[in-house]
């Protein structure tokens, strides 16, 4: 399946996935991912998404307008 680059940036995110499965690192650890999950990605923290299903992951990525300060 596919996935992001390993990357950071200075905002956070959360992410919901609507469908598919996979695995997100974050925070120096790997976590498993399913439709209905909800994932926190703090500030500067890297992080990369990866697909292992056999469907599409599709998923909302809600970012704030602006840096954390």
């Amino acid at each position: 399946g596919g996935y992001s680059p390993l990357h950071s940036h200075p905002w956070e995110h959360e992410v919901f996935i609507l469908e598919g499965e996979g695995t997100v690192f974050s925070g120096g650890e790997e976590h498993k991912f399913r439709a209905g999950s909800v994932i926190f990605i703090p500030p500067n923290e890297k992080h990369q998404f990866k697909n292992t299903g056999e469907k599409i992951v599709k998923f909302l990525c809600l970012v704030p307008n602006r840096a954390s300060t």
